[in-house]
């Protein structure tokens, strides 16, 4: 190959943060069109669903932040554990409002949550960039989608704007998300990884996505969707 033909061929490769996006766009669907949110974001169950939910978001963000002390220092996930990103006080906070001040009693994970925690643990601890994939599945869909759900949130249940109840959505420490969510991406970009390991990263953020979905059908079996 040429020097001319190489540099073609670079440049018709799609960042690696679009190839992530494409490929797991199916189960991202499949989140999204789940009858348990379908029918909570559709205002048709009560604030006790909403609670729950925000229970299993908590389990799951517990693995993501207590692992990223693992992770610092490393040269491939080290670059996205950024402090304004962190969600698990602001969790706790509006369990408090949610549940009352017991709430610490009455968390309780689904197994699908276990599953989905075990193994953001597992990758935490010898997978760095299969760590990554979860921090980004999770963290970019918070900024973008997520704000969907606090507004919806606040609607249905009368929670206040950006207040307890929907602080897990609210990023005080980002002023501009659509800047933050482009250098993130950048540095997907960047992933000090070869194209093999980029396959593994791909194919790891397509199995949280599945373990997400496997959550919605554990809360779908507590919260039956209208018909």
């Amino acid at each position: 190959m040429t020097v001319s033909s190489a540099r073609e061929a670079a440049l018709s490769t799609p960042p690696f943060s679009s190839v992530i996006r494409t490929a797991s766009q199916d189960r991202h669907s499949e989140a999204e069109q789940a009858p348990f949110m379908n029918d909570l974001l559709g205002g048709r169950f009560g604030m006790d669903a909403f609670a729950r939910y925000t229970e299993q978001l908590l389990c799951i963000y517990r693995a993501l932040e207590d692992s990223a002390s693992l992770l610092e220092a490393d040269p491939v996930a080290g670059p996205f554990l950024r402090p304004e990103l962190r969600r698990v006080a602001e969790l706790e906070r509006d369990l408090r409002h949610l549940l009352g001040e017991d709430w610490r009693d009455r968390v309780t994970p689904l197994p699908a949550t276990e599953r989905y925690a075990a193994r953001i643990r597992a990758v935490a601890a010898n997978w760095p960039a299969g760590y990554v994939a979860h921090h980004y599945t999770r963290y970019l869909g918070d900024l973008s989608g997520g704000q969907v759900i606090r507004r919806i949130a606040e609607r249905t249940w009368g929670l206040e704007s950006k207040g307890d109840g929907v602080r897990f959505y609210v990023f005080e420490g980002i002023d501009n998300p659509a800047a933050f969510k482009r250098e993130y991406r950048a540095r997907l970009d960047a992933l000090p990884v070869d194209e093999l390991e980029k396959r593994r990263v791909v194919e790891e953020c397509r199995s949280a996505f599945a373990l997400n979905n496997a959550v919605f059908t554990d809360l779908g079996t507590l919260f039956p969707a209208s018909a």
